[in-house]
C-alpha cells in the first residue's frame, strides 16, 4: 500500500506543502537521490520541511531519504501517523544534544530549538543547550557524514538592541544583549550557534549555511502562548481580541511555507557561513496591525479589537531618532538575490492558519 502525503495529512496542510514542493527557485536537482536529516522534525517548521521532501518523492520521484530527529516518539507518531510506514522516512528519537544516531546524511537542517517565552522562563538550560550542545552535535555529525551542506537555523533575536533610525535590520547589524540574563538564553544560544558554525567552517572546511527567520506564523496550536498564535486562536474560537498594551511593537512576520522554501533555498544555494534574513515585507506590521488584520480576515465573524487600558486605544505615535532602537524588521534583500520569492501576505497567511486549525479541530 502506498502512503502518499496527500492522503495522510489535512487538505489545508497539503495545499501549503504543495506550494513548497513546487517552488521553482529551489535547486531540487541537488536533493535527488540524497539523504536529508532534519532535527526538530516534529516542530512547526520541521514538520513542513519533512512533508515537502516526501511530497517531492511522490510527485517527482526525487528519491530523497528523510531522517526525522525528534525528542518525543508519541508526539511524532501522532504528527506523521501512517507516513512513518514509508521507506523514505526514518524516525530518530533522541535529544539533539546527544551524538546523533544515524549513519550519515548528505544534507542537514538543524531546526531543533525551543521558541516559546514560557520555555525560556521554565527551561532556560534546555533552551540554550539545544543551540549550544545541539548545534555542536549536529556539526560533528555533518563532519562525520561529509555532508554537502548543513543549515543552522538562527533567529532575528541575535541582533539584540540595535540603535539607529533606518527602520530595519540587515545581516551586518549587531546590537546589545545582556549575556548575564537567563532571559537571553535563546538569543545568546543562537548567537553561539552562529559562532560555532563559523568555527567549524574555519577549522574543518565544513559547508554550513545560516538563516535568521523573522517571526514565523501559521497554524501552530490553540494553546501556543506566542501573541500572534493567540490572535489566530481568537479567530478560530470566534472571540474578540483583547490587547493588553498599545501593540506598537513593530515586527517582521513570515508565513511558514515562505519560511520553509527560504530555508531550502539557503541550504542549497546560500553562501557558506553567511547569514540570510528571512522576512516578507508585505507582512511587516505591529502587534496591533497583526491583531487588526486577524479581525479583517474574517469580516463575517464580527471579531472586534479592544484594549485592556483605554489610554492604549489611540494609534501610537513613534518618533525615530538615532537614539531609538531599530524595530524587529528584517531586510531580506540578500535572500531575494538567491531567487527566493515569497508569496503569502499577512491576511492570506492568517486565513490559511485558521483553515488548518479548524480542519484539525473538527
Amino acid at each position: 500500500m502506498d502512503y502518499k502525503v496527500k492522503d495522510n495529512i489535512l487538505n489545508s496542510v497539503y495545499s501549503d506543502v504543495l506550494e513548497i514542493a513546487q517552488a521553482d527557485f529551489i535547486e531540487w536537482e541537488k536533493l535527488k537521490n540524497s539523504t536529508v536529516l532534519i532535527t526538530g522534525a516534529n516542530g512547526f517548521i520541521g514538520s513542513y520541511l519533512v512533508f515537502a521532501l516526501l511530497l517531492r518523492n511522490d510527485l517527482y520521484n526525487d528519491n530523497i531519504s528523510v531522517y526525522a530527529l525528534v525528542r518525543n516518539r508519541a508526539s511524532a507518531e501522532k504528527k506523521f501517523d501512517s507516513l512513518l510506514l514509508r521507506e523514505d522516512l526514518t524516525l530518530i528519537v533522541q535529544d539533539v544534544s546527544s551524538p546523533i544516531e544515524a549513519e550519515r546524511a548528505d544534507y542537514i537542517i538543524h531546526a531543533a530549538s525551543q521558541a516559546s517565552n514560557i520555555q525560556f522562563e521554565t527551561d532556560p538550560v534546555g533552551t540554550i543547550s539545544a543551540n549550544l550542545t545541539g548545534t555542536s552535535s549536529v556539526l560533528d555529525f555533518a563532519l562525520k557524514s561529509k555532508a554537502k551542506s548543513t543549515l543552522v537555523i538562527s533567529s532575528l533575536k541575535v541582533y539584540g538592541q540595535v540603535y539607529g533610525s533606518k527602520g530595519y535590520l540587515t545581516e551586518a547589524d549587531e546590537g546589545y544583549l545582556d549575556f548575564t540574563s537567563y532571559k537571553n538564553c535563546y538569543a545568546m544560544g543562537k548567537r553561539a550557534s552562529e559562532t560555532l558554525a563559523a568555527s567549524y567552517i574555519k577549522e574543518y572546511g565544513l559547508n554550513v549555511k545560516l538563516c535568521r527567520p523573522a517571526y514565523i506564523y501559521g497554524a501552530s496550536s490553540l494553546t501556543d502562548d506566542r501573541v500572534w498564535a493567540q490572535f489566530i486562536a481568537n479567530v478560530v474560537k470566534k472571540e474578540n481580541i483583547l490587547l493588553k498594551s498599545n501593540g506598537a511593537a513593530n515586527r517582521s512576520f513570515c508565513y511558514v511555507t515562505d519560511t520553509a522554501s527560504a530555508m531550502l533555498c539557503v541550504l542549497l544555494s546560500g553562501e557558506n557561513g553567511f547569514p540570510y534574513n528571512i522576512a516578507y515585507e508585505k507582512s511587516n506590521t505591529t502587534i496591533r496591525g497583526f491583531a487588526k488584520t486577524a479581525c479583517e480576515a474574517f469580516p463575517e465573524r464580527n471579531i472586534m479589537l479592544s484594549f485592556q487600558n483605554s489610554e492604549d486605544e489611540a494609534e501610537p505615535q513613534i518618533l525615530k531618532t538615532p537614539l531609538s532602537t531599530e524595530p524587529e524588521i528584517l531586510d531580506s534583500t540578500r535572500l531575494k538575490e538567491l531567487g527566493w520569492k515569497p508569496i503569502v501576505t499577512l491576511k492570506e497567511g492568517i486565513k490559511r492558519a485558521v483553515k488548518v486549525l479548524e480542519e484539525q479541530n473538527r
